[in-house]
């Protein structure tokens, strides 16, 4: 069950694809979030940076920039995160991960949980939705984006 804050940052993740679809580019956003409030939010831009490893979580701690910990926020991503961006959650040592939606793309939840990570998988329509009209527009794109 998503919290208030989770549906609120959640929507803002999906603007944030919304808004990276319309601009051409991958529809994957993502926000970091503390004590309700967003720290950063991104969008997958390595369509239009032309940076293959700014994916929408990697786009997301770029912006959040330097933190002293990471132990106390949530991630919040449309997609379900590829292996790159597990591992920086990982790394950073994110305790919480909220996920738009795993239909499209099943990433790598298996693993985060097994790094005591809490994944919450919340099959939001809207993201679901958004991304299979991406992959049946430009699954060129698509495949390019998850290295296939």
């Amino acid at each position: 069950m998503l919290s208030k804050i989770d549906t609120q940052m959640l929507r803002i993740a999906y603007e944030e694809a919304k808004e990276g679809f319309e601009e051409g580019g991958c529809p994957i956003g993502s926000v970091l979030e503390r004590a309700g409030k967003v720290v950063a939010q991104g969008r997958n831009q390595r369509v239009q940076k032309g940076d293959p490893i700014a994916h929408g979580e990697m786009d997301a701690l770029r912006k959040a920039g330097r933190q002293s910990t990471y132990r106390d926020t949530t991630l919040y991503t449309s997609l379900s995160p590829c292996m790159m961006c597990t591992g920086t959650i990982i790394q950073f040592g994110i305790p919480r991960v909220v996920i738009g939606e795993a239909v499209n793309f099943g990433g790598n939840e298996e693993l985060l949980r097994s790094r005591g990570v809490e994944v919450i998988i919340a099959n939001d329509q809207d993201c679901i939705n958004l991304m299979t009209k991406f992959i049946e527009e430009k699954p060129e794109l698509w495949a390019e984006d998850i290295a296939e």
